[in-house]
């Protein structure tokens, strides 16, 4: 009797809700409320009570407008560090930081205030500081947890917060107490539009072009050179700052360096470094048709010269920063208008002379260029050198010269009275340069220019001339103008601070912050405060000391600090020489470095090339998962790159990883693990090879993510999934899933096997895909006690994972060469039409020698692994030329095709109950009927 069926209510087909379109957009902030109202990331850190602790401190970005990429790129691999040191075991708590002080927001406020911050009161300046501050704090946070980051974001650090205030205050008055800091008059970068002194840190260089002089200093004096010529005698001087000559105290040459007298066809001679002499001559037009001996610079040490244009006589002075790469191997010394011109003018007691105020307008000089800025005066100048007659030459030059940070103007070299961290102060450098040795760099260059940073850097000036930041905690007596250097009654100030915060400065007098009846060793009793507040990278650099503590869940030092690579200047630097002036060492143990965001021609994203990309515009338009995996499939260790073909290529990627966890998920609809789940010893053999794949694939994956190698355990984990799973594993499985009684061991193997790599996958990938792995883990079928959520679970262990030994594993690697080999050999078939799907085929193998016997083995499991219906093994004649060699011969399959498994078999019609079903099908279907899964039809004769 023939039974009716519906055959594909046999089929054990996919089912799930796991959607195939991903709809991140839509599901990502739903998912954001949900981890919002269940507090998962107290929850995460509940879970860690009792493991190791790791530690991550925040670089602190400034509260102004809307993240860049470059932000998001540096939030998401810090995510991505947390996360995957969480799921390595590790308490990994993660305190985002702001960095609230400075020109960043004093600029903002200015421009509400109409530029003038003189319309109100320090106190409230600070006050429209603080609230602006704030606001973008907010936002910043939404927009930083759009992007998946976890983090305490209930309660971050802020540097305008009372409580860290006190704390980078307390660090100034330690350097102090220390004898690092000092007062002095130095030249420093200034800023006139923003009217302050700058950092080396808040410097950029950028393209300017600049007017170029060629002037003479007629010779005064020069007893201990060449004797000296009839007519005129002149020194040669170039300069690229026409503006700072009102300052020329002298005229600087190099001791090792040839000179020569060089007198031209009017009569005029002229010291000229002997190499430079004939370009100097095209330049300036100067045609010199006698030259001297050479002589040494060193004999011009001594020598005087007029100033071109004021009453002055300078001398000649000797200096290493003269060199031959331009110019005419003489260089005019201004002092209090350059680093090498300072350090000059200390070893030959030259003034500093500095006639500008604070917007850079001259307070002296000449009527002509008096109370001009240096930038307006440069052209009132050359035409003094011009009517004087020692003008030689005008050019412009374009070249790489120092603008301001903030508002991106050029900014000049200005002596001021300013206060000063000294870095060879009580062997602050060398201590730094110690401890550089004693952290992990990652790239391994970080090392080198960290140590040419710190070797090389001039003392930290500190001090800015504003209002908006921690204040400097000095006080003067009034009546002898004595600083006060009894540290612990200064001290008493901090507990102003730790109540109000710094504005305590500007709302108390210094009588109030100082114990009752403080007196000066003069006797006096009333005391002035310092007006300068900090240079904000002392504030940054000082939040290791606020922040790493108990109260916070943290400890001091962090294990890792990671910034762009324009921080080695910046906060890796201030924050290591404040973690060693205070606590004698690195407030880190490793530094990771990330490069810049450029577009896809290599190009730097800026506004004004219109080449920018937003977090939130890539978060609406493909979701905050795409932007994590662009981080993680790119080196970022080097400048990455990013576009909208990129992205769209990165999507495909993405539903490739999607697809495979679909395809898991949707074959373990009827899987209990508990219930289920087979034992490693039950498990078919190319199961439990597959979970050894995978495990070793989790060792990888553990150690990339160890090493902060993101962009390997993203390729990785994609590569498995693409290649290995679906195009390999999961194709093979299909028969087996789909055909296969359900409590069958065969497809019960299969679905162990699947969940266990499925579990495994999905916390790899967590790191990176932080929504999408919170949804398939939500599908995923788990055992009691098993987490509430991906994120609070533990990477799998290798170990767990390893189901079949090396022989038989190795097995498994040979035949899936094999496997290789005979999918090529059923091209041409399907080429030629004797076969349209793999199914029709039939396929003989002969070898011999342990390929043989390989293939004689697993001769059963060949046609599953192969996807094919029929293979035969025989042996390779015994005079074959090669005994191992593997010989395939394709042909048609023999037989009809199984109505319900699509393979071709010639049983099939043996069945009275089933004459259109395979032997295998038909005996799935008495397994079914035997446990009860399927109801019998009605009979046909």
């Amino acid at each position: 009797m023939v039974k009716t069926l519906d055959l594909k209510s046999t089929l054990n087909l996919p089912k799930t809700d796991f959607s195939m379109k991903a709809r991140l957009p839509e599901r990502e902030p739903q998912q954001l409320t949900e981890w919002e109202n269940t507090g998962l990331y107290r929850r995460i850190l509940e879970s860690r009570a009792a493991a190791p602790l790791f530690v991550l401190h925040d670089g602190p970005p400034y509260p102004t407008g809307e993240i860049h990429l470059g932000t998001g790129l540096n939030k998401i691999l810090k995510d991505m560090i947390v996360k995957s040191k969480t799921m390595s075991g590790f308490r990994a708590p993660y305190v985002p930081g702001w960095d609230c002080h400075g020109l960043p927001i004093e600029t903002q406020v200015e421009k509400e205030l109409g530029g003038k911050t003189t319309k109100v009161p320090p106190a409230e300046f600070r006050r429209m500081c603080r609230q602006f501050a704030a606001g973008y704090v907010e936002r910043h946070k939404i927009e930083f947890k759009r992007l998946g980051v976890f983090g305490q974001w209930d309660k971050p650090y802020l540097t305008m917060d009372p409580h860290d205030e006190a704390s980078i205050a307390g660090a100034f008055i330690d350097f102090l107490e220390k004898g690092y800091v000092y007062r002095g008059l130095k030249p420093v970068y200034w800023c006139i539009y923003d009217r302050t002194a700058l950092a080396e840190a808040e410097v950029e260089y950028e393209d300017h072009t600049s007017t170029s002089i060629w002037m003479r200093y007629p010779v005064a004096e020069c007893s201990r050179g060449p004797v000296q010529p009839k007519g005129g005698f002149y020194a040669i001087v170039w300069t690229t700052t026409p503006w700072t000559t009102p300052a020329s105290m002298a005229l600087a040459f190099n001791a090792g360096i040839d000179y020569v007298l060089a007198t031209d066809d009017k009569g005029d001679t002229y010291i000229v470094a002997e190499k430079l002499a004939d370009s100097v001559a095209t330049i300036t037009g100067l045609h010199f048709t006698e030259k001297s001996e050479l002589f040494p610079g060193s004999l011009l040490e001594g020598a005087k010269f007029r100033h071109p244009f004021l009453d002055r006589t300078v001398p000649g002075v000797l200096g290493d920063h003269v060199t031959l790469e331009q110019g005419s191997g003489i260089v005019h010394t201004a002092p209090g208008h350059g680093a090498e011109d300072f350090h000059t003018g200390q070893k030959y007691g030259l003034e500093v002379y500095a006639p500008i105020d604070d917007e850079g307008r001259f307070v002296e000089g000449l009527p002509e260029y008096k109370g001009k800025t240096v930038f307006e005066a440069n052209a009132t100048i050359v035409e003094i050198f011009k009517s004087r007659g020692h003008l030689l030459a005008v050019e412009k030059l374009s070249h790489s010269y120092p603008h301001c940070w903030r508002c991106h103007n050029p900014v000049i070299f200005r002596a001021t009275e300013q206060w000063f961290i000294g870095l060879d102060n009580e062997g602050l450098r060398q201590k730094g340069l110690d401890e550089v040795d004693n952290v992990k760099w990652l790239p391994a260059w970080g090392r080198d220019r960290m140590h040419e940073m710190v070797e090389g850097r001039p003392d930290w000036c500190i001090s800015r001339q504003r209002f908006w930041g921690v204040p400097l905690i000095v006080f003067y007596c009034e009546a002898c103008g004595k600083q006060f250097t009894d540290y612990k009654a200064v001290r008493r100030t901090l507990e102003f601070f730790e109540r109000e915060g710094a504005d305590a400065w500007y709302t108390h007098s210094a009588e109030e912050l100082l114990p009752a009846g403080t007196k000066c060793s003069c006797g006096a009793a009333k005391w002035k405060k310092e007006s300068d507040i900090l240079d904000v990278w002392f504030d940054s650099g000082s939040t290791h000391l606020a922040v790493l503590n108990e109260a916070n869940g943290l400890r001091w030092p962090a294990d890792v600090y990671l910034e762009g690579p324009d921080q080695f200047r910046g906060w890796f630097q201030s924050s290591l020489l404040v973690g060693v002036g205070i606590r004698g060492h690195a407030p880190y143990r490793q530094v990771v470095t990330h490069g810049w965001t450029l577009d896809e021609k290599g190009a730097p994203m800026s506004k004004s090339r219109g080449n920018t990309m937003y977090p939130k515009e890539i978060c609406e338009k493909w979701g905050a998962d795409l932007l994590r995996v662009w981080v993680a499939s790119q080196d970022y260790t080097a400048d990455v790159r990013i576009s909208e073909a990129m992205m769209s290529q990165l999507a495909e990627a993405y539903r490739k990883i999607r697809n495979t966890f679909r395809f898991a998920l949707s074959n373990l609809f009827d899987y209990d693990p508990k219930r289920h789940a087979l034992a490693d010893a039950d498990l078919w053999e190319i199961d439990a090879w597959m979970l050894s794949r995978t495990s070793a694939l989790v060792g990888q994956c553990r150690e990339w993510y160890e090493n902060f190698e993101f962009h390997r355990a993203y390729h990785a984990l994609h590569d498995f999934c693409s290649v290995d799973l679906s195009a390999f594993y999961f194709d093979v499985l299909k028969d087996r899933l789909y055909t296969f009684a359900p409590n069958s061991r065969g497809r019960r193997s299969a679905q162990t096997a699947v969940h266990r790599i499925a579990n495994a996958l999905v916390g790899l990938i967590a790191p990176v895909l932080v929504f999408t792995s919170e949804e398939v883990w939500k599908h995923l079928p788990h055992l009691p006690g098993d987490s509430e959520s991906v994120h609070m679970a533990q990477f799998v262990s290798p170990a767990s994972l390893s189901a079949l030994d090396a022989d038989r594993s190795a097995n498994w690697d040979h035949l899936l060469t094999v496997r290789e080999e005979v999918l090529k050999a059923l091209e041409p078939l399907r080429a030629d039409k004797t076969i349209s799907a793999n199914l029709e085929a039939h396929v003989t193998l002969t070898a011999s020698g342990k390929l043989g016997a390989l293939l004689r083995k697993y001769a059963a499991q060949l046609p599953a692994l192969f996807i094919i219906s029929q293979v035969e093994v025989e042996d390779a004649p015994a005079n074959g030329a090669d005994a191992s060699e593997l010989k395939i011969r394709a042909r048609r399959a023999d037989g009809k095709k199984c109505e319900r498994c699509w393979n071709y078999s010639t049983h099939v019609g043996e069945s009275a109950d089933y004459p259109t079903l395979c032997e295998r099908c038909v005996a799935a279907l008495k397994e079914i009927e035997s446990d009860g899964g399927l109801l019998a039809g009605s009979a046909k004769p």
